[in-house]
């Protein structure tokens, strides 16, 4: 094995544990605790996904593989646009519908909703939101699409790749409970497959935007903003 894909393989695999391990403690600290500001718009977490972006950008062109392994190509971009926006659109209604299902009939253990955290409560948050959205998204896509399915592929046939990093991804989301968790990891395994079938990850980062876009416009149309003071 190239020594250069060795140390991607091992840092790129360094990186999903320290962001699991976040995830965790953040899972842990919102049992308690009720942030008093957007949670998409904080700075410290903004700036430090940004630089594990840019190591993850990093990685991938360092790793020695072809950009196509990589999704790091764009054919037919107008079809993939299409295609990834009325996925979204698909999902989020979906995922709106059950998590109003599993509101109503289960307790917060089994899941919690935080669209009520991350929905914007001015025009200013209304602004910034979009692009704090796509810097998330950004980085779950290009980790987890790019360099987990597609850089480690390899190594690991690549059904392997999209079941078990759709377990990791949805084990991420674990601040919204059991179903937080399935509907993530379903989520995750739609993107990789749409990430394999177009060896692009624009389909996949179009959809993941889309759906996250609009399950926030929807909770911000029933948000009461009294309820957070």
């Amino acid at each position: 094995m190239d020594w250069r894909y060795a140390l991607f393989a091992g840092l790129t695999l360094l990186i999903t544990a320290i962001v699991g391990y976040g995830s965790y403690t953040t899972a842990r600290l919102l049992r308690n605790w009720q942030p008093q500001v957007n949670l998409l718009l904080l700075p410290a977490e903004n700036v430090l996904r940004g630089i594990i972006l840019v190591i993850c950008l990093l990685l991938g062109r360092g790793s020695g593989l072809p950009p196509e392994t990589l999704g790091w190509q764009i054919p037919d971009a107008g079809s993939q646009i299409v295609t990834g926006a009325l996925a979204g659109l698909g999902l989020a209604l979906l995922f709106a519908g059950m998590g109003r299902f599993v509101t109503r009939y289960t307790d917060t253990r089994f899941y919690r909703s935080i669209m009520a955290l991350v929905v914007p409560r001015s025009r200013r948050e209304a602004g910034l939101l979009p692009f704090a959205l796509l810097l998330s998204v950004l980085f779950e896509e290009v980790l987890f699409r790019s360099l987990l399915i597609g850089g480690l592929s390899p190594l690991l046939p690549t059904a392997w790749l999209i079941i078990g990093f759709s377990v990791v991804f949805g084990l991420l989301h674990s601040p919204q409970g059991a179903w937080g968790i399935v509907g993530a990891g379903t989520a995750g395994a739609i993107f990789g497959l749409m990430f394999i079938w177009h060896q692009s990850l624009l389909t996949p980062l179009v959809a993941h935007f889309v759906a996250n876009g609009v399950q926030i416009w929807l909770a911000s149309m029933e948000f009461d903003p009294s309820s957070t003071s």
